[in-house]
């Protein structure tokens, strides 16, 4: 995020208006995240699952990058959601060594 606002700092184009996220190839469910992070940390979350859609709430949302992409052609995704995944369970492991 930080990378799109230099970009948007560098070459800024009024009024244009983005959607950001990981894209396709870093989408996951929620569930999905939840067990990613219980298999790399060990930890059971404490959640509960209610097979009904929140009213308001997307069933499934992944962001299109490319009228971005097309305005900034150096940008690009570094890291993938697993890498982003493994960063946050590290600073996690290393505030509970500290």
């Amino acid at each position: 995020m930080a990378r799109v606002i230099e970009e948007i700092y560098q070459d800024p184009r009024c009024g244009e208006v983005y959607n950001l996220g990981g894209g396709r190839q870093n989408a996951c469910s929620i569930l999905e995240a939840v067990d990613w992070v219980e298999q790399a940390t060990g930890k059971k979350m404490h959640s509960e699952y209610m097979d009904q859609n929140c009213q308001s709430d997307h069933i499934c949302y992944i962001s299109n990058l490319t009228h971005f992409q097309s305005d900034s052609r150096r940008w690009e995704i570094t890291k993938s959601l697993n890498d982003i995944f493994r960063e946050i369970v590290e600073a996690w492991k290393g505030r509970l060594a500290a």
